[in-house]
């Protein structure tokens, strides 16, 4: 704090920071660290949701956010939400029942032997590869399968039994396929969502977001549908602190009242609760 009247600098208004989803010993730094500040400034402390930041990134590059269906996902989640605006509570439209899309490319990507994280090498390898070249499942799209929900662990799993039974197969027509599959499905159940409950935006968001394929075929679709898509630039997809600072304002405008100084983080915390009051 003496360092930050050093360089001039005003003491903030608030002092906020992810309180949860994540990794428990990552969040118990962070929370620690900002309620010292925010105690050492005697200035409100705001414990908000990891995940809303992730929506609230995209008002950097197209401005206030409209009532939206929001499509989250990322490594460890993937949501279907119903977002009126991001100073209201979030519904949950739908969500994976195993693996997280971002889940699923971390682990076709170590399959592959591309290495950890896999989600931007695999779709570099992929924009190689043909993607009619091997036809992978779509998890959760038969007629009497509900149409917000995910599933992946079954596409993972056909992709580890052709690699095996296919040694010599092209290693970028498999991710091609593989990448090909997750678009599709994320894109069609997001965009029937927006459909059914008469919303023209779709937000896309999380880290999976940056997916070249997975944008251009929101894009295609969209446009089809009438929607307008909404997905933050690429170094807005992944976790970044401005997102936190902007989810943030939203609820403070909204009238949210301050996070206790001895709040608790929750790595397991819903999507649907924007903060820790």
């Amino acid at each position: 704090m003496r360092t930050w009247k050093h360089w001039g600098r005003p003491c903030p208004d608030v002092v906020a920071a992810t309180i949860g989803p994540g990794l428990a010993g990552a969040l118990l730094v962070g929370v620690a660290a900002a309620k010292a500040y925010a105690a050492g400034w005697n200035v409100p402390f705001y414990g908000v949701n990891h995940l809303g930041g992730h929506l609230a990134a995209d008002v950097y590059d197209h401005g206030p956010l409209p009532e939206s269906v929001g499509l989250l996902v990322s490594g460890g989640h993937t949501h279907l939400l119903h977002v009126r605006s991001l100073g209201e509570p979030i519904i949950e439209l739908g969500s994976t029942v195993d693996d997280a899309a971002g889940e699923a490319y971390d682990k076709v990507a170590r399959l592959l032997g591309l290495g950890y994280p896999g989600g931007r090498v695999l779709d570099e390898l992929a924009r190689t590869g043909d993607s009619d070249a091997i036809v992978f499942p779509r998890g959760m799209t038969g007629p009497r399968d509900d149409p917000y929900v995910f599933s992946f662990s079954g596409l993972k799993t056909a992709v580890a039994r052709y690699v095996e039974a296919h040694p010599e197969a092209s290693q970028a027509d498999v991710a091609a396929g593989f990448q090909e599959a997750v678009a599709d499905v994320l894109t069609a159940k997001a965009v029937r969502a927006a459909t059914d409950l008469g919303v023209s935006t779709l937000l896309i968001a999380g880290g999976v977001a940056a997916n070249s394929r997975l944008r251009e075929l929101a894009e295609e679709r969209c446009a089809a549908a009438g929607l307008t898509l909404r997905v933050p630039r690429p170094r807005l997809c992944t976790d970044n602190g401005a997102m936190i600072a902007s989810f943030a304002a939203h609820l403070i405008a909204a009238g949210a009242t301050p996070s206790p100084l001895d709040a608790a983080s929750d790595p397991g915390l819903p999507v649907v609760k924007g903060q820790v009051a």
